[in-house]
């Protein structure tokens, strides 16, 4: 039976890592995990005749010889293997987590340090308890530091994954009510964010932490490395005399119409500060690319290189995006959604000096036994601002709307029929729901 530790050296001469069999490139290890409704080690001998040059299987009926090797958990061993690996490379590691914005901070992020540094950094969506491990395999000489993503739907999933991580830098970008199916309440969600704090204070890490955010402050007591970031969301013409807060570095929203501009100062700074206009939706995402002038800042970047690097950041994948069509200008914001993110998204919206303005709003996933009641809380919501036409989407949102005069879909299929008839043309339109919804499929019509 194989361990990671004498996995490792096999490792090193075939570097490439693959769990798909249907996609195993010559040379590369396979290995076969499991899921609930897959096994890989069936497709073990699918996955050598592609090319790989060894499957890692923890089935001994699979096993086919010397090019299969046997361990009593294939993924505990890409996990432990990760692990061994980051730790053999031992450079500078940020972690990344929170309820809202984390992706979008570790992106800034990356497009900040990388102006210094050789980056290694979380793609897509790998950032569970296998995408981690998949990531800081991709480890190599010529990297200088990494930035992870972490992200969890459990207690103890950051846990597990700042063991195979070992992270020297953190952040929580928030906590909010997001996956309450799985954590349980809010105070769960508190937790299990706040082990990514547990591991650095046990470590003496630093944290990049947000001034003014009480809740980020206790969860983080105890930790004396601390790099604080202060935001002010008061609209002003945008003068930023330094950090006035104490912060090392603070920020102010200039305008978000509906694209954010914000100023910047350093601590002791003796000048009118850094304006920056960026490419991203909301004055939300002012914490964010704070986070990233923080961290910027810290590791001596130039500003002028900070502020570059934010201002030229295009947001993807359905986040906080812009987008002109033909007939109408559209806020896609369809990634993903719990109540806090859509409270914010909402209350943005609701703010911006343009009209008439319309909503998509989808259902928010995997909120357990509060979910109607949450529903109808974000429902209020709408119902005390002024939007000219509101289209719900998820069954969901549909038993909260009964009783109201908003338009009702249960999928986004019949949705998209509507649309198609009766076509909004000349609207600034708001898409914002889980991912699961698919509300990006609505562009198309739009």
């Amino acid at each position: 039976m194989m361990d990671a530790s004498d996995l490792y050296e096999l490792f090193l001469r075939h570097p490439q890592i693959t769990t798909d069999s249907r996609n195993c490139p010559a040379g590369s290890l396979f290995f076969a995990l499991r899921g609930g409704n897959f096994d890989g080690n069936q497709f073990a001998e699918k996955a050598l005749a592609a090319g790989a040059a060894y499957a890692v299987i923890d089935r001994a009926e699979y096993d086919r010889g010397e090019r299969t090797l046997l361990v009593d958990d294939a993924l505990k061993t890409l996990q432990d293997l990760a692990q061994h690996h980051r730790r053999m490379r031992g450079i500078p590691l940020i972690g990344i987590t929170g309820t809202n914005g984390k992706t979008t901070t570790k992106e800034l992020l990356v497009a900040v340090l990388s102006n210094r540094f050789r980056l290694l950094y979380s793609e897509g969506n790998l950032n569970n308890h296998i995408g981690v491990p998949l990531t800081l395999l991709g480890l190599t000489r010529a990297h200088e530091m990494a930035v992870i993503e972490m992200g969890a739907s459990h207690p103890g999933d950051i846990a597990e994954l700042v063991e195979i991580a070992r992270p020297d830098y953190g952040i929580v970008t928030n906590v909010g009510r997001a996956h309450l199916q799985g954590f349980g309440s809010l105070e769960g969600v508190v937790r299990a964010k706040g082990e990514l704090y547990d591991y650095l204070r046990r470590t003496q890490g630093v944290v990049f932490i947000k001034s003014g955010d009480e809740r980020l402050t206790k969860m983080s007591e105890g930790i004396s490395r601390r790099v604080t970031y202060g935001t002010t969301y008061g609209a002003t013409d945008g003068v930023t005399h330094g950090a006035t807060d104490g912060s090392f570095v603070s920020g102010s929203l200039v305008k978000a119409s509906p694209l954010l501009t914000f100023h910047w100062g350093m601590k002791g700074e003796a000048f009118t500060g850094h304006r920056v206009e960026t490419r991203l939706v909301g004055a939300y995402n002012l914490d964010n690319v704070m986070a990233a002038v923080a961290v910027g800042c810290y590791f001596g970047i130039p500003a002028g290189q900070i502020n570059r690097a934010i201002a030229s950041y295009v947001p993807v994948n359905n986040r906080s995006q812009w987008q002109e069509t033909p007939r109408n200008h559209l806020i896609i914001d369809a990634y993903n959604a719990n109540p806090d993110s859509m409270k914010a998204a909402l209350r943005n919206f609701a703010a911006l000096s343009i009209s008439p303005k319309a909503l998509i709003l989808g259902d928010m996933k995997e909120l357990g036994l509060d979910s109607p009641a949450l529903h109808r809380e974000i429902l209020k919501e709408v119902q005390n601002a002024s939007f000219h036409a509101v289209f719900l989407c998820g069954a969901c949102f549909a038993r909260a709307a009964v009783g109201t005069r908003f338009a009702s879909f249960l999928t986004t299929e019949e949705l998209i029929d509507a649309l198609r008839r009766n076509p909004l043309s000349g609207y600034n339109i708001l898409l914002k729901g889980s991912r699961g919804m698919g509300l990006e499929r609505c562009v198309e019509v739009l």
